[in-house]
């Protein structure tokens, strides 16, 4: 018998998303840890080898000085102080009690083994913290890497955010990304033969990428044993290569109502068991050149939302496997 007021096309909508249309973090982590979890910004005080001459010295073309870290604490801190600081600037927003802790700052695994060890093991013994989370490179995983945070895993759960932006060659030879797609999927299968869940991070907008370019990325992306993604809109911020060859020549950005067109399509196309970890970005407002529509981020996520309905569209609807 059919649900009231839901037509047989909607009962196939997993119920437990409710609203959202999509399987949201905030969804996944109550079901995980059975309460809100935040995710708390940390720096590891580590750089980059496409910043530090090892594959290059000016980082990725969108990359801003913070190293996609622009919302990190300070590496000066400890980690433990890093965290405090962190909990108290969110308690006026936020009554959780547990918390991820999150190497955000530049390439989270880039250093020496037994540093990796002292940062993440005094993250991860912090008793307000449920998980570990390191945004890395796929390039910097060797070995002893990978069997530190194997070790870490049988101590909390430990995920490791790894950008892949595009699968695109081209692409990446105009973002001088320094990596490519053959090592990122092996990073992957590396990462998942250790048992740490990896998210994969996707850039839209990108210059000279079209819809089906974006949408390609993503199902190959979904086509890997990925635990969760993040869908970013391009943000141009001031002082990155990216945006002085925007503002010498102006490329194409995507409208508010033509990403999150884009948005609703990818997430129909992704699995459903896959978590969505963003589905826009946070911009830092004083760096933001462009797109300025994107620091209404409420705004967007509505947008998003009403798209999903009115195209009667969920996560996972148009996914084949």
């Amino acid at each position: 018998m059919s649900k009231p007021g839901l037509s047989p096309d909607e009962e196939r909508r997993p119920a437990f998303w409710g609203e959202k249309r999509y399987h949201s973090l905030n969804y996944a982590l109550k079901k995980t840890f059975g309460e809100k979890v935040y995710r708390l910004s940390l720096n590891g005080g580590m750089t980059c080898p496409n910043r530090d001459g090892t594959l290059g010295t000016r980082g990725c073309s969108f990359c801003s000085a913070g190293g996609s870290g622009d919302f990190a604490a300070a590496a000066t801190a400890s980690v433990t102080a890093q965290i405090e600081q962190a909990k108290q600037r969110i308690a006026a927003k936020s009554d959780c009690r547990r918390y991820i802790a999150y190497f955000q700052a530049y390439t989270g695994t880039y250093a020496p083994v037994e540093r990796l060890r002292a940062l993440f093991t005094e993250a991860i013994l912090h008793p307000d913290i449920a998980a570990l989370s390191i945004a890395t490179r796929c390039d910097c995983l060797p070995p002893d890497v990978l069997s530190l945070l194997k070790e870490l895993r049988q101590i909390k759960p430990v995920w490791v955010e790894l950008g892949l932006q595009s699968i695109h060659e081209e692409t990446h030879r105009k973002i001088g990304s320094g990596f490519t797609l053959s090592q990122y999927e092996n990073a992957v299968r590396s990462l998942c033969g250790c048992g740490i869940d990896v998210i994969t991070h996707l850039i839209f907008g990108l210059p000279g990428e079209t819809r089906d370019m974006m949408l390609a990325s993503v199902s190959r992306a979904a086509a890997l044993p990925i635990a969760g993604i993040k869908l970013q809109l391009l943000h141009l911020l001031k002082g990155t290569e990216l945006c002085a060859q925007y503002e010498a020549a102006p490329f194409p950005l995507p409208s508010l109502e033509e990403y999150c067109d884009l948005i609703a399509d990818a997430l129909a196309i992704l699995p459903p068991e896959i978590v969505i970890h963003r589905l826009t970005g946070d911009g830092p407002r004083a760096l933001l050149t462009a797109p300025l529509w994107s620091l209404d981020k409420k705004r967007v996520l509505n947008t998003i939302q009403r798209r999903l309905r009115e195209r009667n569209l969920w996560q996972g609807k148009l996914y084949e496997d």
